[in-house]
């Protein structure tokens, strides 16, 4: 791949995991993978590891980005 496009699948990857996260803190469910949809109100502790789980992949992918395009790794 080319260097110019090449670091920004982090980027994507990080705004998508973030703005789910947001989503699902906004509206009180989310996807769980092997549980289908969990809700805030009926099991708080598995949704809010999910919940965590993909702010910090959103966070990782963007900081992953962030290295890559300004940090030391040219």
């Amino acid at each position: 791949m080319p260097d110019w496009y090449s670091h920004y699948i982090y980027l994507i990857l990080g705004v998508i995991s973030f703005s789910g996260a947001v989503v699902s803190t906004c509206t009180g469910k989310t996807r769980a993978r092997f549980s289908g949809w969990v809700y805030c109100v009926q099991e708080p502790v598995v949704f809010w590891l999910v919940v965590a789980t993909y702010y910090l992949g959103g966070v990782l992918f963007i900081g992953i980005f962030l290295y890559k395009v300004f940090g030391l790794s040219n």
